[in-house]
């Protein structure tokens, strides 16, 4: 079995995505809503990755599986499809309806296929 281990930008990247989704301009306030120190943030932030009880706390904050950040080492790492995985994410929010969810993925689909004719 290959080894595996946490990908920090992946990490990151859902971090400040919730940040921004919560209205946090802030790195330092975010922490402090996980209860995590920012150091922490700061590190994952420069593609180091967080001790195990720090990461633990991250994902159960972002209410994430754990393995979504998790890849091997030396695998070249092929991501899930966009759209399956928007999918996914969208249809598990109960703040939206299966209409509301349908509608935001015929915009992403539409978004999606627009970025790929044009690069």
């Amino acid at each position: 079995m290959t080894k595996q281990t946490v990908d920090p930008a992946l990490l990151y990247a859902a971090l400040d995505a919730a940040r921004q989704e919560r209205g946090n301009s802030s790195w330092r306030t975010l922490a402090k809503e996980i209860g995590v120190s920012p150091s922490l943030l700061s590190r994952i932030a420069n593609g180091q990755k967080p001790d195990a009880d720090g990461f633990t706390t991250l994902v159960t904050w972002l209410n994430m599986p754990a393995e979504t950040f998790v890849r091997g080492v030396g695998e070249p790492t092929e991501p899930p499809a966009l759209m399956a995985e928007l999918a996914i994410l969208l249809r598990a929010r109960t703040d939206l309806t299966q209409q509301d969810a349908e509608y935001l993925e015929t915009i992403f689909a539409a978004a999606l296929r627009q970025t790929r004719a044009s690069g």
